[in-house]
């Protein structure tokens, strides 16, 4: 080999050794920088010690509250069941670890990013002692982050979005406005109902029922030449999914009569549930109410003309 041959394979060589030095310089730099925006707001096992919530967000302010392992929301001084997936989802955008990398440091960016006195906030108790006291600011110009700081620090921080969708929602977002008690996940299962019996206050004098026969069922109170086993099935499943707009007030419960219409459920293990549901009122709203239960439900229309059917639906 030539010096001049042994000369470019020294300088190849070295070229190489230097690009993949430059290479994992700016790797290691990267994975250090993604290192240190990497970062969680709450601890997950503090987080399942949590007993309480607050949130103050564009003027509305409400609290989480767990009792006996479910959520309840407490609201102008009344409690409303919570939907517990809905909670769920909201503590994991602090309890999973993330890029969320520092934006500012200083008492100066708080109010242009959002973060001053008008800042919605979400404070986290665990054993009745807070365990995150957390300001939640705007978003950035591209929408793809919002502002984080902890109440009393100067450090500013930016992530995830998603909880705009929470603060900005309607309390109504936070019920669990299924009208059957069942918690999310655990609905009750049409296979598990053995009668239904069904009262109409538009013909108070007919009663309909459908009563599980093995396999089929049998119905009274209306005439069903080919009963459709799957649209009664469907018809069931729907009441016992079915779900309200809203709580009413219960100052204004008091005035509502629930003697119109009525749907009883009866299961195998012996458990019944009574729905009892009022006629429209003047602003055409439906109201029930359900046994074992002080909350009254706000019925949406299509859902209060779904609750009720003629024969033809069972039809096959």
């Amino acid at each position: 080999m030539t010096y001049k041959n042994r000369l470019i394979c020294l300088l190849s060589l070295i070229g190489v050794l230097l690009l993949a030095y430059i290479g994992s310089f700016i790797f290691n730099y990267d994975w250090s920088n993604e290192r240190s925006a990497s970062y969680v707001w709450l601890d997950s096992k503090a987080a399942e010690r949590t007993t309480k919530i607050s949130v103050s967000s564009f003027g509305q302010e409400f609290e989480i509250t767990k009792r006996n392992s479910n959520w309840f929301i407490m609201y102008d001084g009344v409690e409303y069941p919570a939907r517990q997936s809905r909670i769920d989802d909201f503590l994991r955008i602090f309890t999973t670890r993330s890029p969320w990398p520092v934006r500012a440091s200083s008492s100066s960016s708080h109010e242009p990013l959002g973060l001053g006195d008008g800042a919605c906030r979400v404070t986290v108790f665990g054993d009745y002692s807070v365990i995150l006291d957390l300001l939640i600011g705007d978003d950035d110009i591209m929408g793809r982050e919002s502002f984080f700081r902890k109440a009393g620090q100067n450090e500013v921080r930016s992530g995830d979005v998603s909880i705009r969708a929470y603060l900005s929602g309607l309390i109504t977002s936070w019920y669990n406005l299924r009208i059957i008690p069942e918690s999310d996940g655990g609905f009750a299962d049409v296979n598990n109902v053995q009668r239904l019996t069904v009262i109409n206050g538009d013909d108070p004098d007919v009663v309909q029922r459908f009563t599980r026969a093995n396999r089929r069922w049998d119905i009274s109170g209306i005439s069903v030449t080919s009963p459709d086993t799957s649209s009664i099935e469907s018809y069931i499943d729907f009441i016992l999914n079915a779900e309200g707009e809203d709580f009413l007030d219960p100052a204004l419960a008091e005035d509502i009569s629930f003697d119109y219409s009525r749907i009883v459920i009866e299961f195998g293990n012996g458990n019944i549930i009574t729905i009892r549901i009022s006629d429209f009122d003047e602003v055409h709203k439906r109201y029930a109410r359900v046994s074992n239960s002080n909350h009254t439900f706000v019925i949406p229309l299509w859902v209060s003309f779904r609750l009720f059917r003629d024969a033809d639906f069972f039809e096959l």
